[in-house]
């Protein structure tokens, strides 16, 4: 299929307004891998055999599961969308899927998970996305690869021979359209991921033939024509309705044949996506704060991650996590929500976002009493803190020229704002800026 074909397939700009609004989601990795707590590719990791992996399907029991005390915080976190893990690597299904038995409604809690999740987030006002895997370790068709769990096994080889991807492909088709039927109306389809350049031996990674992508996009067009669409099912020939660099945060705003794509940077809490109960790589607060503000200024999305426990609840950690992005959103969302990147160069130590006529300077590290901004001078209105609304004054035009010949240079288009000795009691202040018409 050439790239002319499938250009009818990508999403018109104008279905991605809500997205590049709301600025801020929240991922979620659940399944089966909360159970031995030690990553989400402990099967692949520790080459279990499915037998080995039973263990946690027969165990999976998460009784004390209330998502609506999860879309709760989400919300308050300033999140505005959702994307959920409806069926990761392993195989594993969080709803009653015809397509296979390894599901939710066939462990010991015997329920459908994925319907109350829904409802919860949606009657929360946040938009529903879907993580959907294009891997599947459990599935009998799913050919061994170099990240398979038997990949170093004696006999990979001829464990291959009767498999069939066509037959894989199909039973994805049909999973995805249980989800796009299902569950009402679905915003974002998240597939993940496509490695053809891998090589182990005679094994190879996975593309596109494999998923058969083409005809999967299709589907998904057909079935949920607005729908976004993410980067990982390698269709070259197809723009992207989004980017999504994982666990990475560019330079600069990602770009594709010269031009600025729609991009959502994907991030952990701690450097797992399902729950793992010794890792301790915990990002602070102020990362946390920090890698929020810096995405945006760069004209991106940030989905950040939460890994739930085998029973069904957020880990002090993660809740401590969301409470910090709840504290400072709650003062600073208009600063990340409905903002991009400024035109603007940015202070040292400071970042941008930008929406009309409000410019938001995020002070990344307290600058004692002067902050000089470069080509701002005779363009500013009014200026205010944004956690109290309290103004922030800047030198007269006079004074500014007086203090550079009695001090240190100032450039005649330099504003220099004044500021308190001691940095407010926020994680990173922002200061509000009306520009003048």
């Amino acid at each position: 299929m050439s790239a002319q074909d499938l250009q009818p397939l990508a999403l018109h700009q104008d279905k991605k307004a809500w997205f590049i609004h709301d600025r801020f989601g929240l991922f979620v990795h659940w399944g089966l891998y909360a159970l031995p707590a030690r990553h989400e590719w402990v099967k692949s990791r520790e080459e279990l055999s499915d037998a080995d992996y039973q263990r946690y399907f027969d165990n999976f029991d998460p009784d004390l599961y209330d998502p609506r005390e999860w879309a709760r915080r989400a919300k308050a976190a300033g999140m505005k969308y959702v994307v959920l893990t409806t069926k990761h690597h392993d195989g594993f299904c969080l709803w009653d899927t015809k397509a296979t038995d390894f599901k939710s409604t066939n462990t010991p809690y015997g329920r459908d998970l994925l319907t109350p999740f829904v409802d919860a987030f949606r009657a929360e006002g946040l938009k529903i996305g879907f993580y959907y895997s294009l891997i599947d370790w459990h599935h009998p068709d799913f050919t061994v690869d170099p990240r398979h769990p038997q990949r170093n096994h004696p006999d990979a080889l001829k464990i291959n021979e009767g498999r069939d991807m066509h037959r894989y492909a199909a039973f994805m088709r049909e999973q995805v359209t249980e989800l796009l039927t299902q569950f009402g109306r679905i915003d974002i389809m998240w597939f993940d991921f496509s490695y053809p350049q891998w090589k182990q031996g005679e094994l190879v990674g996975k593309g596109h033939q494999d998923w058969e992508s083409e005809k999967l996009v299709r589907l998904v067009r057909e079935l949920a024509p607005d729908i976004i669409i993410n980067n990982r099912l390698d269709l070259a020939g197809l723009p992207a309705d989004i980017t999504t660099p994982e666990q990475y945060t560019p330079r600069a705003w990602p770009q594709r044949g010269g031009k600025r794509v729609t991009w959502e940077a994907c991030h952990t809490l701690s450097g797992s996506w399902g729950y793992h109960r010794d890792e301790d790589t915990w990002k602070s607060t102020e990362q946390l704060v920090q890698m929020l503000i810096g995405t945006v200024a760069m004209g991106g999305n940030l989905l950040m991650n939460v890994g739930p426990t085998a029973r069904g609840t957020l880990d002090h950690r993660a809740i401590a996590a969301l409470d910090a992005y709840e504290q400072w959103m709650a003062a600073h969302e208009r600063s990340i929500v409905s903002c991009t990147q400024s035109e603007f160069a940015a202070p040292t130590d400071c970042r941008l976002t930008q929406n009309g006529d409000k410019l938001y300077i995020h002070l990344f590290n307290w600058p004692f009493k002067h902050l000089h901004f470069d080509a701002l001078a005779g363009k500013v209105e009014y200026a205010q803190f944004l956690h109290d609304g309290s103004e922030v004054t800047w030198l007269k035009p006079a004074a500014n020229a007086l203090w550079a010949n009695t001090q240190f240079p100032v450039s005649p288009d330099e504003m220099t704002f004044v500021l308190p000795i001691r940095r407010p009691q926020v994680v990173v202040p922002v200061i509000e800026v009306t520009l003048k018409h």
